[in-house]
């Protein structure tokens, strides 16, 4: 298959499956085309959570657009990342044609587009997309049928997932031992639901009295299936990284060991590209620069140390040192999907709280928080800049450091808010910066 038409040259794509096994034709096509092609700069982007393929490839060729430009006598090349993701159609993506991200649909309900990929992300689970379905729509005021719903959405992702994914859920380690299952997974499903449904009525309308009108808990059962698929994405990211692009990497060094490659992910696109670190060969130095876009992960995942639990850790500790170059993380305030949503899905069972307290993401946030939402978090050293600050800036040679980006990154509607809102020159132009591409 020929790579699709760009607006950069030369460019192409690597494909994986769920397993992060590679296409071989395409690999093979890149390891030679950047020697054919006298490239010196390797840009690798990985698309995140919420992106189907054809959304991928736009989202490379808009990304990708002003780096000739930003800098034209440099010699770059371009990669595409395609792995298994999946997309919920209802979510809107910033300065995308309605076609490839559509308005919403009257929620709770599930429209076509979504189901057919929860078809594709989750194949042979047909009479379980449809039960879940079937629910959303008719929406039984029974509390049981929520709990019924819950256990349909656990079996749907399976929490404990065959193969090799399931080593590569975690974000954090305690005593070398990964974290448990979500609360959303091992408590109440109904209680979730109306927990997700009391921050989607705080996100639509922040600031309002909600006494005279109780949010409805199948808004709130839409939201549990999206957290939980992207759940399993998160889960898919890690394996496709370590075992898939953290591979081709290292075969690239041996290919063309001339080549600096700059890494590139949004969203669990970052931290496919975080968990590519922990795949290179031993030895392979050629990544330079690694650029996290609203990265949906723990702002922990690089903590030797969690300032919660000594005992505890990032299941990243120490892999930004595998970078030859600074690990920048783009954070900002203005993205509700990591601020909000990432929080209530991912604290961990033994940490629900009563009824009373808040739900929002700022009270959640310093334990269970995103490193999209506010960076990298209890690494010694870390910097930090305002994102004028860090292109007008000379950034660390190595290291962590975090941009403030919310200057640029601030448009989208709930749920996600600005969580996809990436489309920006100050943004590749910042990739640039950060890998000394000139």
């Amino acid at each position: 298959m020929a790579d699709p038409a760009m607006s950069v040259t030369p460019y192409w794509e690597v494909a994986f499956d769920a397993d992060g096994d590679p296409e071989g034709r395409r690999r093979d096509r890149l390891l030679a085309g950047v020697t054919e092609r006298g490239v010196r700069d390797l840009i690798v982007f990985a698309h995140g959570w919420n992106t189907d393929r054809s959304g991928a490839t736009r989202l490379y060729d808009r990304f990708f657009a002003p780096v000739p430009r930003l800098a034209p006598a440099a010699r770059i090349g371009y990669v595409g990342v395609l792995w298994p993701a999946m997309r919920f159609s209802d979510e809107p993506i910033p300065d995308f044609p309605r076609a490839v991200a559509a308005g919403p649909p009257r929620r709770p309900e599930l429209d076509k587009d979504t189901r057919h990929a929860l078809l594709d992300a989750f194949p042979g689970r047909a009479i379980l997309v449809d039960q879940i379905a079937r629910l959303l729509e008719q929406q039984p005021p029974e509390e049981a049928e929520l709990e019924e719903f819950g256990r349909l959405v656990r079996t749907l992702v399976e929490v404990v997932a065959p193969g090799p994914q399931a080593l590569f859920a975690a974000d954090t380690l305690a005593e070398g031992v990964p974290q448990s299952e979500p609360e959303m997974f091992a408590g109440s499903s109904a209680a979730a639901c109306e927990e997700f449904a009391r921050a989607l009525a705080e996100l639509e309308a922040p600031g309002a009295q909600q006494e005279f009108r109780l949010p409805n808990p199948w808004d709130g059962a839409h939201e549990l299936l999206r957290q939980a698929t992207y759940y399993a994405m998160k889960r898919r990211a890690g394996t496709v990284g370590e075992r898939g692009l953290g591979r081709v990497v290292g075969q690239l060094a041996k290919a063309a060991p001339g080549v600096r490659v700059h890494l590139v992910g949004h969203s669990f696109g970052a931290r496919l590209v975080s968990f590519a670190l922990r795949g290179l060969p031993q030895g392979v130095r050629t990544v330079k620069s690694v650029t996290l876009l609203q990265g949906a992960f723990s702002h922990y995942a690089f903590a030797a140390r969690l300032p919660h639990d000594a005992r505890a850790g990032g299941v990243l500790q120490g892999q930004q040192n595998r970078v030859d170059g600074p690990l920048v993380c783009c954070h900002s305030r203005h993205d509700a999907a990591l601020g909000t949503m990432y929080p209530l899905a991912s604290r961990m069972t033994g940490d629900s709280r009563s009824a009373a307290e808040p739900v929002m993401g700022r009270v959640l946030g310093a334990k269970w928080g995103a490193m999209g939402y506010d960076g990298v978090q209890a690494v010694p050293g870390t910097r930090a800049y305002t994102l004028a600050e860090a292109l007008a800036a000379k950034l660390p040679a190595s290291g962590c450091v975090n941009v403030d980006a919310a200057a640029v990154v601030r448009r989208g509607g709930p749920p996600a808010g600005a969580h996809s809102d990436i489309l920006h020159a100050e943004l590749a132009r910042l990739v640039l910066t950060a890998g000394r591409v000139r």
